[in-house]
């Protein structure tokens, strides 16, 4: 694995905050799903399961989470026909080894190709939209830039374009460090390269990663269509304590809008294609 200029210890105890559990009971309607990293590795994932042609958002949370916080949140996707796969990080949860800088980009590209198989082979064949929540912007926007061709759109919540303003607002001195944008997650240049429809939330009030932070994120995104919702009043963690459930359908609206139009571009195409096999028989006559 690449050293990287992140893997400080002293950057470590900041970045990542994990907690470890034994595996908790499975809420209704959900599954779990362990994917082996490394023969000493093992990441913990949990499926909470809307339909087998649902659009399936897999997700990444933030670096003082774990899956099982979602226990209650995965339920309003379901609401939604929504399904939802979060994935831990490692030595999150009931997942093994120790997370690191240098494996949280590439676990999540063994993670997302492993998963994308379980899901098709259990017949979940709805559209991927990849998201990711704070530090698990990284994830989502690294997967996103990886995989443009492949996913339907991304989603960020409360996500971060630079790494050294996150630096600094977490005590760290980036120019001692010697942390450079290119060594670190290069948040802002790799979303320039995801075309496919991005959707960022932000709360006004967040001090952790400031409302700026996703306004470069916005501008930087290279996708066509894409949407900036602010929630007024909230902070880095009361996204959706302050939303309630429009934060859920705020996320709906844009993947039903999403869906709607690849399906018409899909009806569209077969019109076009019937017209010209039409065209095509009658010339032949």
């Amino acid at each position: 694995m690449k050293p990287n200029i992140l893997d400080r210890p002293d950057i470590l105890q900041v970045l990542f905050h994990p907690r470890t559990i034994t595996r908790t009971p499975l809420p209704r309607k959900a599954r779990d799903i362990d994917i082996k990293i490394t023969p000493e590795v093992t990441i913990g994932c949990r499926m909470f399961m809307a339909g087998k042609e649902a659009p399936i958002i897999i997700f990444f949370h933030g670096n003082g989470e774990i899956v099982a916080d979602y226990d209650t949140i995965g339920p309003f996707y379901q609401q939604l026909d929504l399904n939802f796969l979060i994935t831990d990080f490692r030595g999150y949860g009931w997942s093994t080894g120790s997370p690191a800088a240098s494996t949280l980009l590439a676990d999540a590209r063994i993670l997302y190709e492993q998963l994308k198989k379980r899901l098709r082979v259990s017949g979940n064949n709805g559209s991927i939209f990849i998201m990711g929540r704070s530090l698990g912007c990284t994830c989502a926007i690294d997967l996103a830039a990886l995989h443009n061709d492949e996913i339907h759109g991304l989603i960020i919540d409360s996500g971060f374009a630079e790494t050294i303003p996150l630096a600094r607002s977490l005590g760290l001195d980036p120019e001692r460090l010697g942390i450079t944008e290119e060594s670190a997650f290069n948040n802002s240049g790799k979303i320039a390269t995801v075309t496919k429809p991005t959707f960022l939330l932000h709360g006004r009030e967040d001090q952790l990663i400031p409302l700026v932070e996703g306004e470069k994120l916005m501008v930087a995104s290279g996708a066509r269509s894409k949407e900036f919702q602010v929630i007024p009043g909230a902070d880095h963690n009361s996204l959706i304590a302050v939303g309630g459930m429009l934060y859920f359908q705020a996320i709906k609206k844009f993947i039903d809008k999403v869906e709607g139009v690849s399906d018409w571009r899909r009806r569209r195409k077969a019109f076009k294609d019937g017209r010209q096999k039409k065209q095509e028989d009658t010339n032949g006559r």
